[in-house]
């Protein structure tokens, strides 16, 4: 469903971009250059303004408030990230990898991995995660969280059918790796199938624990539950065994553009790591974040 709707985004986009350019080339050249330009990279004066309200918002967070520079750097590291993401790899290569749940070349000893994306995502967002488990012969399912507007409780089955197949598949409890959303989406499931012993280990990519600030101007049953302070969120806390904090590592960023104040991000008892001037979507892309979660797929 998200695919088919970012295929018809980015393709109309593109249209107007053409016919912009074609109107108005041969009598006002910078005109038609300009417009296309607009029409192109228009999402990055979005993002622009993201940024902005992160400045204003993350004042008394705890977490290292960051400057102008470094904001700068994660938005033109953002723009890049977002058009590749939204724009290629999720409306048109999200099946270029599929799942792979026959192991290769280890039998049934290697565990596997368990991929959740986040908000107005696919599967498509953990591409490059996808070339790097099929190279290494892991077994590994990345979900599809449909719909895309639902309530993040009604998205535990796709979760726990995941879980299954790759348990079943090599014998062992599987490393779950959510990013934005996908953490909270994966907490739902683990409190509805009591799944705390049936993980290796949860790692959280800008999950918005405690909710975001951004999420108060959404709409969605999702994005409502996403809202800081709203009733789900403090039951979602609420019903997280302290003594299961331990089984996350939530990686954050103080230039997450979605996920703000910062600290949201976090959980007390979990292994925070914070990863400085990265944007959201650059989290779940970000070579650091990737190889430190894969090695976990062989740690005892």
């Amino acid at each position: 469903m998200l695919a088919r709707l970012q295929k018809i985004v980015t393709l109309s986009l593109l249209a107007a971009a053409c016919a912009w350019l074609l109107a108005f080339w041969p009598r006002a050249p910078l005109l038609a250059l300009a417009g296309c330009v607009v029409i192109v990279f228009g999402y990055a004066i979005l993002l622009a303004l993201e940024f902005a309200v992160l400045r204003l918002a993350q004042h008394g967070d705890p977490v290292p408030q960051p400057g102008w520079r470094e904001l700068m750097r994660a938005w033109a590291g953002e723009t890049v990230a977002a058009a590749r993401v939204f724009c290629w790899w999720q409306p048109f290569r999200s099946r270029a990898v599929p799942d792979q749940l026959v192991p290769v070349n280890a039998g049934r000893q290697r565990r596997g991995i368990v991929l959740v994306h986040g908000f107005v995502c696919n599967r498509g967002v953990w591409t490059p995660w996808l070339r790097r488990l099929r190279a290494s012969g892991h077994v590994f399912v990345a979900v599809n969280l449909e719909p895309v507007f639902g309530a993040i409780d009604d998205y535990a089955p796709i979760i726990e059918d995941a879980v299954q197949r790759v348990t079943q598949a090599t014998g062992r409890a599987p490393l779950l790796v959510c990013h934005s959303m996908g953490g909270l989406a994966t907490r739902a499931w683990l409190r509805a199938a009591n799944g705390y012993a049936r993980v290796h280990h949860i790692v959280t990519i800008g999950t918005p624990h405690h909710g975001t600030w951004l999420a108060r101007s959404m709409g969605g049953a999702n994005a409502r539950q996403m809202r800081i302070g709203c009733d789900w969120q403090h039951q979602l806390e609420r019903d997280l065994p302290a003594q299961q904090q331990a089984l996350f590592t939530c990686w954050y960023s103080n230039c997450d553009n979605i996920v703000f104040p910062a600290s949201t991000a976090t959980l007390p008892g979990a292994d925070n790591r914070l990863l400085r001037g990265v944007a959201h979507v650059q989290l779940a892309l970000d070579e650091a974040v990737m190889r430190d979660t894969l090695a976990k797929l062989d740690a005892p």
